[in-house]
């Protein structure tokens, strides 16, 4: 008995073939990955990171982008939830290949995915000089950044300030969890 081993699909076939789709995927480098709903933390936190960097990007060359533009990576295509270009991008440009800083909100399904294999693709992109991953549940995270040829992680917590001199720029954490509920169980530990 012979079993078909289906072949990788191409950076090419995969943009094609999500043109036509109607939901969102993301391309691991061998196959289309369906992209999943969030939850209002999640939505939230989001939506606090594009308002904050947004407005701290004012007047500078560098421009904050949302989930909606997909970043090429070593292995395929991500939609990150957010992320710093400082160069031009087209406008009608649906992939990105320069960011500087990306943005993830961990989910308990994307949290292994983001934390090692985005972490490990976007280290690959000599552009990238930060990658901030935030928790949704607690308000903490880690922050990855560049220092020569090492890619090292920093833990944040509530009083952390993101410092991102590579786009001019420092963030209290705190402040991209306005609006976040947490549960009571959380309250009590901080």
């Amino acid at each position: 008995m012979s079993v078909a081993m289906r072949l990788p699909m191409t950076r090419g076939e995969f943009l094609a073939w999500e043109e036509r789709q109607e939901f969102r995927y993301e391309f691991d480098g061998w196959r289309p990955v369906a992209m999943t709903g969030g939850t209002a933390a999640h939505s939230a936190i989001q939506n606090n990171l594009h308002m904050a960097v947004g407005v701290c990007l004012r007047g500078s060359p560098c421009r904050f982008y949302g989930s909606d533009l997909k970043v090429e990576t070593v292995q395929g295509f991500r939609y990150p939830d957010g992320f710093v270009v400082c160069g031009s991008v087209a406008g009608n440009a649906i992939v990105v290949r320069d960011p500087v800083v990306i943005f993830a909100v961990l989910s308990d399904s994307t949290a292994r995915t983001d934390l090692v294999t985005k972490n490990q693709e976007y280290a690959a992109i000599a552009s990238v000089r930060r990658y901030v991953v935030l928790a949704q549940e607690s308000m903490a995270g880690t922050m990855f950044e560049r220092i020569g040829d090492d890619w090292v992680g920093h833990l944040l917590n509530p009083a952390s300030v993101l410092r991102m001199p590579e786009i001019g720029i420092e963030l209290a954490l705190a402040g991209l969890y306005e609006g976040v509920d947490f549960p009571e169980a959380e309250r009590q530990l901080s």
